[in-house]
């Protein structure tokens, strides 16, 4: 048995996943994990991180890292994000030996010149496991801070922009996600109490806050501290979204404030409709491509495949894995060219 484990590493959390290889070869993930690392409070939080994360998933003759976390901001510009955050775990996972990803370049064994290539390549990981089985799809997953929308052609990435620029640019990266999305990005009016009313724009809620009112979140996705520090309980979201409105809870019925969340909700996975739209405006799929799904959003893509007309199908049947997609596939994809 020879065992990889697949490491993705973002601003805010490390996500880490196991792969078994048998004889045969293949490769399975048993085991996918997820812990807050929030790199913009000091890169201790990563170590601390990484070091659970070793502790649950056990040694790995390999590992497999993609990252976006060179973007947080305690790095200069993203380039020295890479080195620093490469060094790292390079020291911590010695002496096994330690692949990056990097893109359309595939595994290099050192960062160093190829910054450029390895920054916020985790999508393309994803992609590129969801190509080898369906020749032409639209890969879409939505993370807790993130969604990408990834076209699949012949086989392969078809993706237009490579940077985060040039994927902001053209949709196949909205800046919006499952937990972490501040709610005043969502929307400039809301209809409330028989008026559009704005929002405050300031940072008082999330869109777990969102989801947790509508009964739809898994709290084991949404692992870093609430916008006010406070409880994570229904009670507390509709405080934090009241304040979105100069409100206090009090002021309004438990059912308008879900129907707010509702409607905010609504706008979110709008916004993500219309860059698929500008994405398949572009690359235009074939009527019977699927949506293949991911990240702790799965749900969210779900639905824009039904908006889309298309039938919809998971990049993983296990949730663990489909949870934390970057981190699975970057390992298989390293698992099998390794075989």
């Amino acid at each position: 048995m020879v065992a990889v484990i697949g490491w993705d590493i973002g601003g805010a959390h490390l996500k880490a996943a196991r792969i078994e290889s048998g004889e045969g070869g293949g490769g399975e993930v048993v085991a996918a994990r997820q812990a807050p690392a929030p790199l913009w409070l000091g890169l201790a939080r990563l170590e601390t991180a990484i070091a659970e994360m070793r502790r649950e998933l056990g040694p790995a003759e390999r590992h497999a890292v993609t990252m976006t976390g060179e973007l947080a901001d305690i790095f200069p510009d993203r380039g020295a994000g890479v080195r620093e955050i490469a060094a790292l775990i390079t020291a911590a996972l010695a002496p096994a030996p330690v692949m990056f990803y990097a893109g359309r370049a595939g595994f290099v064994a050192a960062a160093a010149g190829h910054e450029g290539a390895i920054a916020s390549a985790n999508w393309h990981a994803s992609a590129s496991l969801a190509a080898r089985a369906h020749p032409a799809a639209l890969f879409a997953d939505c993370g807790s801070t993130t969604t990408d929308l990834i076209p699949i052609l012949a086989g392969g990435v078809a993706a237009h922009g490579a940077t985060d620029g040039e994927r902001l640019a053209t949709g196949e990266l909205v800046y919006t996600g499952l937990t972490r999305s501040f709610v005043m990005a969502l929307a400039e009016l809301v209809p409330f109490d028989g008026v559009w009313t704005p929002l405050a724009a300031e940072h008082f809620a999330t869109s777990a806050d969102l989801y947790r009112i509508l009964g739809e979140l898994d709290e084991a996705n949404d692992q870093l501290p609430a916008a006010d520090g406070r409880e994570k309980t229904v009670a507390a979201s509709i405080a934090r979204l009241a304040r979105m409105l100069g409100r206090d809870a009090g002021t309004a019925s438990p059912l308008a404030w879900r129907d707010l969340a509702a409607f905010l909700a609504e706008a979110q996975l709008r916004r993500i409709h219309d860059a698929a739209l500008l994405v398949l405006s572009r690359c235009p799929l074939p009527a019977a491509a699927p949506v293949i799904t991911a990240g702790v959003g799965e749900a969210l893509m779900r639905r824009l495949a039904a908006r889309l007309g298309r039938r919809c199908q998971p990049l993983f049947a296990d949730r663990a894995a489909a949870a934390h997609a970057p981190a699975a596939a970057v390992g298989l994809l390293l698992s099998q060219t390794e075989e």
